[in-house]
């Protein structure tokens, strides 16, 4: 597993992240390696936690809480982010200090950063362009899964119809582009069930009969992070990034147009 960097400065570090890697280390993920320890092994972290600069006069009982907590999460989180489900694949950003992480998570609070992904899915989806605006929530009856729910948290997808495919073994298909506006966890994968839409190769959201047919033609699932815009934490200039789809999503989509 050996991510790419896209983009790296003394504050930054956005990378490729490769389909089937877990972002985050957690108890669940003892024996696989994750983008945390890759990023860990990279080094490019501060080696001891920085504390808040303090005034002369001021006593280190005043620390504000919020300011501690974000050092411990800059710290146990080796900088990253946000998050990518494990079987997504594309943008990731990572901060190399405690104000860049600080900073980058406001702006995914405010909504500042923008985000394209891309998804194949199944049917013809229409209207071409709209907005889907339903609550997600975890399931009560599958804490690992999410779904539309009464007394989810408010999440917002917009999405734009980029091609269409009707093939006569694997019948209609849809190319879609996807601009979450909020970030709740597999919002997009919830959101396109919801519809009626799933994404292809789907093992959460897909069905298990529609996963067995889908992996004969497409091995993972077909989201990937396509694009992302935010503001540099240090300079305040806009920075725009773009990650192309993979090779092995790139060949599923080949395929599909020659299957016609």
């Amino acid at each position: 597993m050996e991510p790419k960097i896209i983009f790296e400065d003394s504050d930054l570090l956005v990378i490729d992240k490769p389909s089937g890697v877990t972002v985050n280390r957690a108890e669940t993920t003892r024996g696989q390696e994750t983008i945390q320890e890759w990023v860990e092994g990279k080094k490019i972290l501060p080696i001891l936690p920085i504390l808040p600069i303090l005034p002369i006069n001021t006593n280190k009982q005043s620390l504000r809480s919020d300011e501690l907590t974000t050092n411990n999460d800059f710290f146990g989180r080796a900088g990253i982010v946000h998050r990518l489900d494990k079987e997504t694949s594309g943008i990731l950003l990572v901060a190399k200090n405690a104000e860049s992480f600080a900073d980058l998570q406001r702006q995914f609070k405010e909504r500042v950063v923008k985000k394209t992904y891309l998804a194949l899915v199944h049917g013809a989806v229409t209207p071409k362009e709209g907005e889907i605006k339903v609550p997600v929530g975890r399931l009560p009856w599958n804490r690992e899964r999410f779904g539309v729910i009464a007394g989810g948290r408010e999440a917002v997808t917009e999405y734009k119809i980029l091609r269409y495919y009707d093939t006569k073994i694997l019948g209609k298909l849809t190319l879609v582009e996807l601009y979450p506006k909020t970030g709740r966890t597999h919002q997009i994968r919830v959101h396109l069930k919801y519809l009626g839409y799933p994404i292809v190769a789907d093992p959460l959201y897909g069905g298990r009969k529609q996963i067995r047919s889908d992996h004969l033609w497409c091995l993972r699932l077909f989201l990937h992070a396509k694009g992302i815009t935010f503001c540099h934490p240090r300079t305040g200039k806009d920075i725009n990034l773009v990650s192309n789809l993979p090779d092995d999503l790139q060949s599923v989509l080949t395929k599909l147009v020659t299957s016609n």
